[in-house]
């Protein structure tokens, strides 16, 4: 159990006790791990803590979470505890020799969003010949600041930084900014700089999604969003439904639109904000019977109105029509959303290209924009009637 007296951090020796019990089969792959709450009580520990020695497992690949739902160990093999610090201090000597080190902060990644653009960054460095140094902020601006801080102090030439969702940018960010440091932002920028940011043309892309829903004579649509908080991302997606209505000519109704979703906190929280969620949707569709379709500017959003649709006894696409951003791959186990598929692995590719230009002393300024693709999927069909 946790030792009070030890020099090692208490989320570390949470961390390792959890880890433990995986590779001695305690918790089999494909189970659930105890919850935040079960976990903070049996150590003793704060939310913090708990957080910290789950975020360790994620990054190692332990366990994976869903929203919602919990924590799921991914695998339990055997792993050198000395790899990582190998990694860094191999990172350390190239830098040294003269070879070009990149460092990568990552929010996070998954299937839904993330994962094909880490594989292309890794990629596009290999066949660059430039060695790589990942690491993962899992949404706190903290880790995300005392990354960026590490990898400068190891030496890299340049960053990529994929940034937590948040207020603000970080302090370090801005530093970057300032200091003229080469880096890259992808999936954000930052207003009024000439800081280069490569992402999706949110807008068009919302746009394009929004204009096939009024293409199947949907013309009562809702839309689904998290808090904006400064997301450039979102506010653009938003932007984009807008200006579909306006110059198609249908009127947009302000009251089918639910933007305050949030998720945020230790799983039994999330579980809770995920159920209100669901009602709130469902509270508005018997509020507003004449809504024929959702477009959800994020994937979880979309699970949220299938669940509400189909909890009021609807059936999609038949009765209701979804389209959202960045489905995972279908298959037998995740449902067919038409989608709006941002090109992550472009976005990995030109990240690596524009950093490695930026270290050779060229100007590159301002946005990077890369188109996203209408994936047509199963929860889209003509409105009800036609």
């Amino acid at each position: 159990m946790i030792n009070d007296s030890s020099l090692q951090p208490r989320y570390e020796q949470m961390y390792r006790i959890v880890r433990e019990r995986i590779l001695a089969g305690q918790y089999q792959v494909g189970e659930r791990i105890p919850s935040e709450k079960e976990l903070i009580e049996e150590f003793g520990v704060s939310r913090i803590t708990s957080k910290k020695a789950l975020d360790m497992l994620v990054q190692e690949g332990m366990i994976h979470r869903q929203p919602g739902r919990g924590s799921f160990v991914t695998r339990k093999e055997q792993q050198d505890d000395s790899a990582v610090p190998a990694v860094e201090a191999e990172a350390v000597a190239t830098a040294r020799s003269g070879q070009v080190v990149l460092g990568l902060v990552m929010e996070d990644f998954s299937d839904i969003y993330g994962k094909e653009m880490l594989q292309a960054v890794e990629r596009e460095a290999q066949l660059r010949g430039v060695h790589l140094m990942l690491r993962l902020s899992f949404s706190q601006p903290d880790i995300e600041e005392q990354a960026i801080q590490m990898l400068q102090g190891f030496g890299v030439d340049g960053l990529i930084i994929y940034p937590t969702r948040g207020r603000h940018f970080s302090e370090e960010i801005l530093k970057l900014v300032i200091s003229r440091f080469p880096h890259v932002l992808v999936d954000r920028y930052l207003k009024g700089t000439s800081t280069t940011a490569i992402g999706t043309d949110n807008l068009k892309a919302a746009y394009d999604g929004t204009s096939y829903l009024l293409a199947l004579g949907h013309r009562h649509i809702g839309l689904l969003a998290s808090k904006v908080m400064d997301n450039v991302a979102i506010e653009e997606r938003m932007e984009g439904f807008v200006r579909a209505h306006a110059e198609l000519g249908v009127q947009l109704d302000r009251s089918y639109w639910v933007t305050n979703m949030d998720w945020s906190g230790e799983e039994e929280e999330s579980r809770q904000m995920l159920a209100l969620h669901v009602e709130t949707v469902q509270r508005l569709l018997r509020a507003k019977p004449e809504i024929t379709a959702f477009f959800a500017l994020e994937y979880e959003m979309a699970l949220i109105a299938k669940e509400a649709v189909e909890k009021l006894g609807r059936s999609i696409p038949k009765d209701f029509s979804l389209i959202c951003f960045d489905s995972p791959p279908s298959s037998s186990a995740v449902y067919s959303f038409t989608h709006m598929k941002q090109n992550q692995r472009e976005l990995g590719r030109l990240a690596v290209d524009s950093v490695l230009k930026l270290i050779a002393g060229e100007q590159l300024h301002g946005k990077i924009p890369l188109l996203a693709e209408l994936i047509p999927g199963t929860s889209t069909g003509p409105v009800p009637g036609s």
